[in-house]
């Protein structure tokens, strides 16, 4: 039986050969599904339910208070502001 060493993850080697990062500065140009949110086509939709949680959880820990009635670009740019605040997206 064989078994799969680190150089057998097509996708692994690829991102890293690539450098690919997440939650690095937008918009990156060297992506172009990487947008400024203020360019997004949905965002001005309601956040999602999962950037709502995220965002309750940074916002506690940071000791602030945002309106539960955010789109989803004012959400995203809430996100990268509280985690720069608070270290998480360090």
């Amino acid at each position: 039986m064989a078994t799969a060493g680190l150089g057998d993850d097509p996708l692994g080697d690829q991102a890293a050969d690539q450098g690919d990062t997440l939650g690095g500065t937008r918009p990156d140009p060297s992506n172009p599904a990487s947008k400024d949110p203020e360019e997004w086509v949905t965002g001005d939709e309601p956040m999602t339910p999962a950037q709502r949680s995220y965002l309750d959880t940074l916002a506690r820990q940071a000791g602030e208070e945002l309106s539960a009635d955010l789109t989803k670009a004012e959400a995203s740019e809430h996100i990268d502001r509280l985690q720069q605040e608070t270290g998480r997206g360090a």
